[in-house]
């Protein structure tokens, strides 16, 4: 009895009317107390207060392959988490005056939705999933993208059912539907009336950290690898797809191993395209150690009009990391032409998607320019976009450019038995552990290792715990590499500093 009013108190004092909260509680309470009946009802109103006011997490058990226990799941999100009236309404700003907005989740609200996942049909075509915060969305409408400030018109929407589509032709506040007909909209995109604006916070996507070159095994196949390429980029936006011009070689880039796997089954699956695969790559970064200035003078004469572009650049590391490459300008008595401004940042980002060491790109850098000077009649963008990036190149050298790798945040747990030899496996893995804690009948490691060092850990930490063993693992932050390891990954670029082929011969 002692136990459950220790449970069952905090749920009561909690929330903003504890006299409501508390009435499902003490209905449980005193059928309790008198021996009676407990009615499911008020135990489902019990936990779908606590869940709502995050004191309650329920967990339930089923395998989706085998399609074991998923009506409990579904009924339990009808009965327990929370819907629209029960959260606080939606909140943004609006793009034209940047002031706070925020709608109330109604039927008679202004229209707001969140495109959270796009996927491609093979027999509908484009396919957008959004949520519905507010307002009413109809078939055949005209929506605005507030992300992009375009305009996108509604030509089908659909509910979806596992493998079967059920058109319908509008959807209400607080739902989820498909929608077909919007062409530029992407995910994290928000969708609302010309009229009345709004702009949700959009998801935010971290940096890939490791990444792979494919490339198709027949001409064949090249059309149609860059047309799953471009698919599965357009559905994920945490899948990359570049073109390195000096191996000529197509890299994906992921936020993990098993993230590549399966897109790459995908490809081959799904899409029916002959592919060959590089071996996985860390997604290095470079950035400098000390403050520098770098000039660069850009003068080309080919008879008539020539080129002319001086720029001087002031460039240090960023106060925090993850910040990036940032640009401003202190230009003074018009040393440079206001015209030229925008040419000299595009040259100095131009720069900065090839570092000075190996070639990877830059970031965490402070870039101000300061002075420089111009020519009445040679001068123009395009000299004034070469004179920064050799500007910046320049101060790359001179400021003790350094290598940078992904740092993971890794969460692995192990029986007690094994814990010693999961430790020392790590630790030769250059892992820093932060703590070690105790769930249950298991010990938790958590550590931050690189990700260079965890290429097929699944399998190595089986092998360490005869399978009894998991992990969970995340980017967390970049950290310099060590140099003696710095200079073996410099030693596996050639000579004249350009990247290696993953597929070319030692």
């Amino acid at each position: 009895m002692k136990n459950l009013n220790q449970e069952l108190n905090p749920l009561i004092r909690t929330g903003p009317n504890p006299e409501k909260n508390a009435m499902p509680i003490e209905k449980i309470m005193d059928a309790f107390v008198h021996a009676r009946n407990i009615e499911v009802a008020d135990i489902k109103a019990a936990i779908r207060r606590s869940v709502i006011q995050n004191k309650f997490v329920p967990v339930l058990c089923g395998a989706a392959l085998k399609n074991k226990g998923i009506q409990l799941l579904l009924d339990a999100i009808c009965d327990y988490l929370p819907s629209p009236s029960d959260v606080p309404p939606i909140k943004g700003t609006n793009p034209d005056t940047g002031e706070f907005e925020e709608f109330q989740a109604q039927d008679k609200a202004p229209f707001s939705a969140l495109c959270f996942k796009v996927t491609t049909d093979p027999y509908v075509g484009r396919i957008n999933y959004v949520r519905v915060y507010s307002g009413i969305l109809n078939s055949g409408d005209s929506v605005w993208n507030a992300s992009r400030r375009i305009k996108e018109r509604v030509s089908k929407l659909l509910r979806m059912h596992a493998n079967r589509q059920e058109v319908i032709e509008s959807v209400h506040t607080g739902n989820i539907a498909a929608v077909v007909g919007l062409k530029d909209t992407k995910t994290g995109d928000s969708l609302c009336t010309q009229n009345n604006p709004i702009l949700i916070e959009p998801i935010r996507f971290p940096e890939p950290v490791i990444q792979q070159a494919i490339e198709p095994k027949s001409k064949q196949d090249q059309e149609r690898l860059g047309m799953s390429l471009h698919k599965l980029a357009e559905e994920d936006p945490s899948f990359r797809v570049t073109y390195n011009h000096e191996t000529g070689e197509t890299i994906i880039s992921g936020m993990g191993q098993l993230h590549l796997e399966i897109a790459i089954d995908r490809i081959l699956r799904e899409f029916n395209v002959e592919a060959q695969v590089g071996s996985p790559q860390v997604a290095y970064r470079e950035t400098i150690t000390k403050k520098v200035v770098a000039t660069g003078k850009f003068i080309q004469q080919t008879g008539g009009h020539g080129q002319y572009g001086h720029v001087v650049l002031e460039m240090q590391p960023q106060e925090m990391p993850g910040l990036g490459v940032t640009f401003e300008e202190k230009i003074k008595s018009g040393a440079i032409p206001r015209e030229f401004i925008p040419s000299v940042e595009e040259g100095v980002r131009g720069a900065a998607k090839s570092g000075y060491l190996v070639g990877y790109p830059v970031t965490d850098i402070k870039v101000v320019l300061t002075d420089g000077s111009y020519h009445e009649v040679d001068s123009s963008e395009m000299s004034f976009q070469m004179a920064a990036a050799m500007a910046f190149n320049e101060g790359l050298k001179k400021a003790g450019s350094i290598l940078l790798e992904p740092i993971m945040d890794i969460e692995v747990i192990v029986p007690e038995e094994s814990m010693g030899t999961v430790i020392g496996d790590l630790n030769a893995r250059r892992a820093k552990i932060v703590s070690l804690s105790q769930r249950g009948n298991v010990r938790v490691i958590r550590a931050y290792v690189p990700l260079g060092e965890m290429f097929n850990y699944a399998t190595a930490l089986r092998s360490l715990t005869q399978g009894r063993a998991s992990y969970t693992m995340e980017p967390s932050f970049y950290a310099e590499v060590p140099s003696h390891i710095a200079e073996k990954i410099i030693g596996g670029f050639s000579t004249i500093g350009t990247r290696k082929s993953q597929f070319a011969g030692p």
